[in-house]
């Protein structure tokens, strides 16, 4: 049963994921993007802690530390090598890039550390998902092609993929919610200087605070607990791949929220980002037990 539902984890985790973006329009006009990416992995990483503290859940006996740090460093650099993308690139460059190279460079990594190739069917989903994101966000804008912001992009892209692997490793022996509560702890602490080179007088200010609370423990702590429940059940491709709801929910609650308008290229976008989800949720899968090689 827990199989069956697993996809449906990571597929709430996503959308989740997908507030991200219309909390951020509602930060305050001084919150950089670096800074608001620092405070949401602090709030994020410390509330987890205290949840699996106060739950009793924390057991640090045969903890894999090596893998902690490596994902723990993995998702630290997911935040300012993805903005930093897209301050270069602007919006839809940078998101397609690294949204969409995720699930490529995940499924690449299982086949060099696992031996495990995904399936012609997740190949397929997931091309097609990644064309939907193509069409959703690469419609109607000016699209501004940089070397230095494209490689962040893809740094990006391989940093969230390279942290869905480690930590997919990670919660076949520990549970998801110390798991992510370590990882995260451990990824504010990498995060903790950023903390000091921006004005973050904002996070004082009502709306500084609902929406650092809101990225944090809601966009954050749920959203990487569902995400590591998932992976407990499923391949890190598949999960990434999934993880493709978030650019869908971030582009109906622009549409619902913030008054966006889509034309008919990006809705044929949307409709192929479903369709590709779709398909990956319900391909039959069969997790295969794996390490990997170099630990």
């Amino acid at each position: 049963m827990a199989v069956k539902i697993a996809p449906l984890f990571v597929l709430f985790a996503a959308i989740l994921w997908g507030t991200t973006g219309t909390a951020q329009a509602f930060a305050p006009a001084a919150a950089h993007p670096i800074a608001i990416g620092a405070a949401r992995l602090a709030v994020g990483g410390v509330f987890l802690l205290l949840v699996t503290l106060l739950l009793g859940k924390l057991n640090v006996k045969d903890w894999p530390i090596g893998l902690t740090l490596l994902a723990a460093f993995c998702m630290a650099c997911y935040q300012p090598l993805f903005f930093s993308a897209v301050h270069q690139t602007g919006v839809a460059v940078g998101t397609v890039i690294a949204i969409g190279s995720a699930p490529i460079l995940s499924g690449l990594l299982e086949a060099v550390f696992f031996r495990r190739r995904p399936s012609y069917t997740w190949w397929g989903a997931t091309l097609l998902s990644i064309v939907g994101c193509m069409l959703l966000f690469l419609t109607g804008d000016t699209v501004v092609m940089k070397p230095m912001g494209i490689l962040l992009a893809l740094g990006a892209g391989l940093a969230f993929a390279g942290y869905t692997l480690l930590s997919g490793q990670i919660v076949q022996g520990k549970g998801p919610l110390e798991t992510v509560a370590v990882i995260f702890g451990i990824g504010g602490v990498f995060l903790m200087p950023f903390l000091f080179l921006f004005d973050m007088q904002w996070i004082l200010q009502p709306s500084g605070v609902a929406v650092s609370l809101h990225l944090g423990i809601v966009a954050t702590a749920a959203a990487y607990f569902l995400f590591s429940k998932g992976l407990q059940y499923i391949p890190a491709s598949s999960a990434v791949s999934l993880s493709l709801a978030e650019p869908f929910t971030a582009a109906v609650l622009g549409v619902v929220l913030v008054g966006e308008e889509l034309n008919l290229l990006s809705w044929v976008g949307i409709g192929m980002l479903l369709g590709g989800i779709i398909l990956i949720a319900f391909a039959p899968r069969k997790r295969e037990a794996g390490a990997i090689l170099f630990f």
